[in-house]
C-alpha cells in the first residue's frame, strides 16, 4: 500500500466531470486522477474546508454514527481498477475488531477527510492508472503546489485517451 494525499477535487471542462486527484506522499510522487459524481465532489470538498451545515449530510451523518458506536477509521484505500471503475475499502475498528467495507473511493475519501483518516492506494492500482506529472526544473516549489499540478493534470487530460488506461 501507497500513502496517498489528496490534492483536492476540481471540476473538469468540457466534459463537467468532478476529479479526485490524489499523490503519493513519497517514491516517484505519481498522481491518481478518479472520476467521481457531483454530490461526492461537493461533500469531499465540504469536508476539506470543514464546512458544517444545519444538518448533518450524508457522510457527516455517517462520522456521527461511527462517533456514537465508538468506532474508528483506521484507514481508506484505494485498491482496485477494473474496467475503468475503481473501488475502495474503508477499514473501520468496532469493539476492538477490525472490519473492512467496500465502498467508492469517493465516499472513501469523503470520510477520510472528516476524520483524519490516512488515505492509501495499492501498487497495482498505481501502476495501471497512476500519472507522473513533469517537473518544472526553474521552479522548484511548484512540485508541492496543489494549482500547479492541477493545470499540469489538465494539460495530461488533453492529451489522453480512454485507451490509455485499458490494459
Amino acid at each position: 500500500m501507497i500513502e496517498m494525499e489528496l490534492l483536492g477535487v476540481q471540476v473538469e471542462l468540457p466534459s463537467n466531470s468532478p476529479l479526485l486527484l490524489l499523490r503519493e506522499t513519497s517514491g516517484q510522487g505519481r498522481v491518481l486522477p478518479v472520476v467521481i459524481d457531483t454530490p461526492e465532489a461537493h461533500a469531499i470538498h465540504r469536508g476539506m474546508e470543514g464546512i458544517r451545515l444545519a444538518r448533518p449530510l450524508t457522510h457527516d451523518l455517517l462520522v456521527q454514527m461511527l462517533e456514537e458506536f465508538q468506532a474508528t477509521i483506521a484507514r481508506v484505500v484505494v485498491t482496485e481498477l477494473r474496467e475503468r471503475t475503481f473501488f475502495a475499502e474503508i477499514e473501520v475498528t468496532l469493539a476492538g475488531k477490525n472490519h473492512t467495507i467496500s465502498a467508492r473511493p469517493s465516499d472513501a475519501i469523503a470520510l477520510a477527510v472528516r476524520t483524519a483518516t490516512p488515505i492509501y492506494a495499492s501498487e497495482e492500482v498505481l501502476t495501471e492508472a497512476g500519472q507522473i506529472l513533469e517537473a518544472h526544473p526553474a521552479d522548484e516549489s511548484s512540485e508541492n503546489d496543489p494549482d500547479e499540478l492541477l493545470d499540469e493534470f489538465k494539460q495530461f487530460l488533453d492529451d489522453v485517451s480512454p485507451d490509455d488506461f485499458q490494459g
